[in-house]
């Protein structure tokens, strides 16, 4: 019997049993479609996000923090996974994680909290899938979530309290973006590499700064809610689901699609002020809170606990990230798959026959064919928005990027001779994560072809309505 008694003990030395009191509670705060640059912990300079900022200097600001996909759905259900998008079923963007698969709230009612979440926090109308003790507000911009979220607070009863887990998700700064006061002069503004420098583009830059500027007014409500109602010592988490709605950012594997801003609080535990080179990914963040709840973090899931990075006790979490992208219905029918290393990023598109189109460039409602547009009229008389353009639709096989000198992507060195070593070690790591994975590289939907110029760019016509699945 003695060695079960020491297993015992060790297993407590490793991982103290806490009891409710000793648990914290936990705010996860969620915006969507913001890319990691367009923040002022990130050295943004115009773009007004002052709520970001002050969580900033309570916590850990994390440089290198990144989704599984650069889109909503996969997004979000690998977060309330811990699962990447092959492993739990969600794919192709609108598509549900399986239902035999245990979810966040699943796990934290098991530790004795209580699991509440407002506004976007899985993909719209998904949440009742997910088993939360209590959910509002999960349809397509309904901003009064953030009312009734600290309305939920205020009402909570304090007596014999449940530790709270509270998920709370802005649809801020996702399309449809401000029209009227907007705040900003997009000639003032920065616009990310890659894009066509446009009066109408700058237009639209400004509306986007605005709808990011809601998205933090919405954090400040929240932060003021909870230190009320909560206390100074909630441990806080604040990321966005993937890149901006915006060339080369949402929908794409580059690092303005998939590396999101992540700041995490927690008085008393994290350095405040402090920053992160570790690589994370948001699978991770169900373990990490899990363990900051008491709990072992399980072993079956993809994601890792990076509680000992918010510790200070490591500098470092993983050596590689992978993300997955497959299609946005018919909008965008894209797959690709990226690994990056601490300096190097490969992407490979699987099917480069493939036009690349999304709600941008197509005639959609919701899109921004408006500034798009005078792309395409620019590219007409200016050869290096041609390039740009023709970039934009057409995609190579593979693409690789040296981070360290290079860090917008702006120059594809997969054919270069003197970087094959890199190409062929990140390729290769790609094809083993994919074996693991059981990736069978899925498509979903009808692609548009470069081969049919009617089925993309100016003369497009709308998707037609996505397969029934």
């Amino acid at each position: 019997m003695k060695p079960i008694v020491l297993v015992a003990l060790t297993l407590c030395h490793l991982l103290p049993c806490l009891t409710a009191a000793e648990k914290p509670d936990m705010l996860i705060f969620l915006t969507d479609d913001q890319s990691q640059l367009d923040c002022s912990a990130y050295g943004e300079k115009i773009i007004r996000t002052p709520n970001m900022q002050k969580l900033a200097d309570s916590g850990m600001t994390f440089e290198r923090a990144y989704v599984a996909s650069p889109s909503c759905a996969p997004s979000r259900a690998a977060l309330l996974t811990g699962l990447m998008p092959a492993r739990n079923g969600a794919e192709a963007n609108h598509a549900k994680p399986r239902a035999d698969i245990k979810k966040w709230p699943a796990y934290f009612q098991e530790l004795g909290y209580e699991i509440v979440a407002f506004g976007k926090v899985s993909h719209y109308k998904h949440t009742a899938d997910y088993g939360f003790a209590h959910f509002a507000d999960d349809g397509f911009h309904q901003h009064e979530s953030i009312g009734h979220a600290v309305e939920w607070l205020q009402k909570r009863p304090k007596e014999g309290a449940k530790p709270l887990c509270l998920m709370v998700g802005t649809n801020w700064p996702h399309v449809p973006w401000p029209e009227k006061d907007v705040g900003y002069d997009g000639t003032k503004l920065t616009l990310p590499a890659g894009s066509i420098d446009t009066p109408k583009t700058r237009e639209w830059r400004a509306k986007y700064a605005a709808a990011v500027t809601k998205a933090d007014d919405d954090l400040g409500i929240i932060l003021d809610a909870t230190r009320q109602h909560l206390g100074a010592d909630t441990l806080v988490l604040f990321s966005a689901d993937h890149g901006a709605q915006w060339p080369f950012g949402k929908w794409n594997g580059y690092e303005s699609g998939v590396c999101v801003p992540l700041i995490v609080s927690w008085p008393g535990v994290i350095q405040p002020a402090s920053r992160s080179k570790a690589m994370v990914q948001w699978t991770d963040f169900l373990p990490t809170l899990l363990e900051a709840g008491g709990a072992r973090p399980p072993e079956s899931i993809d994601g890792r606990s990076f509680l000992p990075v918010l510790r200070g006790e490591k500098a470092t979490h993983r050596d590689l990230i992978f993300t997955t992208h497959s299609n946005d219905n018919r909008f965008n029918v894209y797959p690709l798959r990226t690994v990056r290393d601490d300096r190097w990023k490969y992407i490979r598109n699987l099917h480069p026959e493939f036009a690349f189109t999304t709600h941008i460039d197509l005639p959609v409602k919701l899109g921004q064919r408006s500034f798009f547009a005078t792309w395409e009229e620019k590219a007409r008389t200016d050869p290096q928005a041609a390039a740009v353009l023709k970039r934009y639709h057409a995609r190579p096989a593979e693409e690789l990027y040296d981070l360290e000198t290079d860090p917008h992507e702006q120059h594809n060195l997969a054919a270069d001779p003197k970087h094959e070593a890199e190409l062929s070690r990140l390729s290769g790591q790609l094809d083993t994560w994919l074996h693991a994975q059981g990736d069978k590289l899925s498509v979903f939907e009808e692609a548009r072809l470069l081969s049919d110029p009617t089925s993309h760019g100016p003369a497009a016509t709308p998707p037609a309505p996505a397969k029934k699945k």
